[in-house]
């Protein structure tokens, strides 16, 4: 099964400005994604930036690289704008792999393009994976969601959800047993006739409230199919303790070999 792979990567971010330039133990970020993204198996895998050093240092690491515009509200526009403009037909897949997960395992992106393959009413697929803990699940910056019968979503929520009435009545301390309490992973796979069609899908109320904007997808009866991972990859860069976590990580790699 082919499918192309797209980072978005945006130089400008209110936490590390710069981001996909840091570097980590002698490379900079986007190359470091850039290296997991080729293990993944796709028959192309392109870098989408604003920036025109992002570009240069993509070109000179062989890389694959196209100009967007600057003005995307979104990582979703963004891909939009590289699917139109390479001419994929509406039928490929398209797996988002985000500028700042530099430790995203390879065969997680692979999977993601696999799962959408398997449903071909789905318009995109993601990830999660259960919670355990009471503190993240009642936590409005990690985003939930419920399944159906066929592993898509039936909503995505920054509240708790599914709520167990009874269970939380009693005690809030801890999570009741068989609770199907699911974490968001912020991995996309899509259909390219979606991407072509998103920015054309007007907003809706309920992810304007959530601050989500796969609801939007739904909203528009677009099905999302979700893949159920035993546990969580490892987390990407927001933060400048993230980056130091993710050098470590690397700089063990190295002595190591």
């Amino acid at each position: 099964m082919g499918f192309k792979i797209v980072v978005p990567a945006r130089h400008s971010s209110s936490r590390l400005p710069g981001k996909p330039l840091l570097d980590i133990i002698g490379k900079p970020m986007i190359l470091r994604v850039l290296d997991r993204a080729r293990e993944a198996g796709a028959d192309e895998v392109w870098v989408a930036t604003d920036h025109q050093g992002i570009a240069e240092v993509v070109e000179k690491a062989g890389g694959q690289v196209i100009l967007t515009s600057a003005d995307h509200p979104s990582g979703t526009d963004r891909l939009a704008e590289v699917a139109t403009r390479l001419g994929w037909s509406d039928d490929v897949v398209v797996v988002n792999v985000q500028g700042d997960e530099p430790l995203i395992p390879p065969a997680l992106i692979g999977q993601a393009a696999a799962e959408l393959a398997a449903d071909p009413e789905a318009a995109i697929a993601t990830a999660c994976h259960p919670l355990e803990s009471p503190e993240e699940f009642f936590n409005p910056n990690v985003v939930k969601l419920v399944l159906d019968a066929r592993n898509r979503a039936l909503y995505f929520s920054r509240a708790p959800i599914p709520w167990a009435r009874d269970a939380f009545a009693a005690d809030r301390s801890v999570l009741p047993a068989g609770l199907p309490a699911y974490r968001h992973i912020g991995l996309y796979a899509y259909r390219a006739g979606f991407l072509k069609r998103y920015s054309t899908l007007a907003p809706s109320p309920l992810e304007q409230w959530e601050a989500l904007e796969q609801l939007r997808a739904m909203a528009h009866g677009y099905p999302i199919r979700v893949m159920v991972l035993d546990h969580a990859p490892p987390a990407g860069v927001d933060t400048a303790e993230d980056l130091e976590r993710v050098r470590r990580v690397f700089d063990l790699a190295e002595v190591s070999r």
